[in-house]
C-alpha cells in the first residue's frame, strides 16, 4: 500500500491511497477532521485511512497530479550522519566506529517531492546526494526501548539529503547550513506503512546519478540499526507522531569520490528500495 500528499489536478493539496496507476482521493471526505497526512498520522488513523480506500473508486489517474512531500511540516526532522560501517573509513581519519550516532536536524523548506527540481544554490557548486531511507513515527514515545522501538514507526519513506559540501566545513562543529539550503534535498515519493515491510530484514538502499549506480548498499551494514536510533534520539528528546528519522547514506557519494563529482543543472538523481519505491529528482539552479 503507498499512500501520498498531492495536489489534485485543480491544484488543491490532498491525500490519499495509489491503486496501481491511480489514486484514491481521501482527503476530499476527511480534509474537515485531518486537514492533511500529519494530522491523519497525529490521530493514529492509518486503518482507517487504509479500510476508506479499500474498494473505492479511483478518483484520479497518478499522472494527473503532483507529488508532494509526503508529511508537511513535521515537528522534527532528525538526521543520523556516517552511519554504514564502509562510510566511517571513507572519511580516511584512522577514528574507530562510533559509539553513539552523529545526530543533526534539517528544515522542512530544504525538501522538496518526488517530481520536482532540487536545487544548487549559487554560493556553492558543490551539491551532493545521499540517498536514505526514512522512518516516519507514528506514536510518542520519550526513552523508547529497543525491542519496541519498531511499534512506533508508522511507515517508511526516502531521501536525497542532499549536502552543500563545502558549507558543511565553514564551522568546526557545525554542519547545519550545509545540510539546510533551501530545496537542496528531497523526500518520498510517498509513504509505506511499516506493517508492510520486514523491519527485521535488510533492505536494499540504491541511489543512481543519470543512470549510473553511485550507491548501492543493504540496511544490514548500518552501525546503528532502526531501533537503535530510536531507543537513542528518544532517550534526549520526545519522539512525536509525523516526526522523520533519516537513517544515513551507504558509501559513493560524489564529495568521497576521486576526483570529487558534484551534481549539476539538468542531472538526474534517483533513490530506490524495493520495498518503498523510486524517489526521483533533476537538479536545477
Amino acid at each position: 500500500m503507498r499512500i501520498a500528499s498531492f495536489l489534485r489536478p485543480t491544484g488543491q493539496p490532498s491525500y490519499g491511497v495509489i491503486a496501481g496507476e491511480t489514486i484514491v482521493d481521501v482527503g476530499s471526505t476527511w480534509s474537515a477532521r485531518y486537514p492533511t497526512m500529519l494530522d491523519v498520522i497525529r490521530a493514529g488513523q492509518w486503518p482507517a485511512l487504509l479500510q476508506t480506500a479499500t474498494g473505492a473508486h479511483p478518483s484520479y489517474a497518478l499522472r494527473d497530479v503532483q507529488l508532494q512531500v509526503p508529511v508537511e511540516a513535521p515537528e522534527k526532522i532528525l538526521c543520523v550522519g556516517v552511519n554504514y560501517a564502509e562510510r566511517n573509513a571513507e572519511y580516511k581519519d584512522s577514528d574507530p566506529p562510533p559509539q553513539y550516532p552523529s545526530i543533526f536536524v534539517r528544515f522542512p523548506g530544504s525538501f522538496v517531492a518526488s517530481g520536482q527540481a532540487i536545487i544548487r544554490p549559487r554560493e556553492s557548486e558543490q551539491l551532493d546526494y545521499e540517498g536514505e531511507i526514512v522512518l516516519v513515527m507514528g506514536k510518542r514515545g520519550r526513552r523508547i526501548a529497543r525491542a519496541a522501538a519498531h511499534d512506533h514507526i508508522a511507515a517508511l519513506t526516502l531521501a536525497n539529503e542532499g549536502s552543500v559540501r563545502d558549507w558543511v566545513r565553514h564551522g568546526k562543529f557545525n554542519v547545519t547550513p550545509g545540510k539546510n539550503f533551501d530545496e537542496s534535498g528531497s523526500l518520498g515519493p510517498w509513504l509505506v506503512p511499516s506493517a508492510e515491510v520486514d523491519l527485521t530484514q535488510p533492505m536494499r538502499l540504491t541511489t543512481r546519478v543519470n543512470g549510473e549506480t553511485r550507491q548501492d548498499d543493504t540496511t544490514a551494514r548500518m552501525i546503528f540499526n532502526f531501533a537503535m536510533l530510536i531507543e537513542y534520539i528518544s532517550s534526549f528528546t520526545t519522539l512525536k507522531p509525523g516526526d522523520l528519522i533519516l537513517t544515513g547514506t551507504p558509501t559513493g557519494s560524489g564529495g568521497r569520490l576521486s576526483p570529487p563529482r558534484w551534481l549539476v543543472p539538468g542531472d538526474v538523481v534517483e533513490v530506490e528500495s524495493p520495498q518503498i519505491g523510486v524517489l526521483r529528482n533533476v537538479v536545477g539552479e
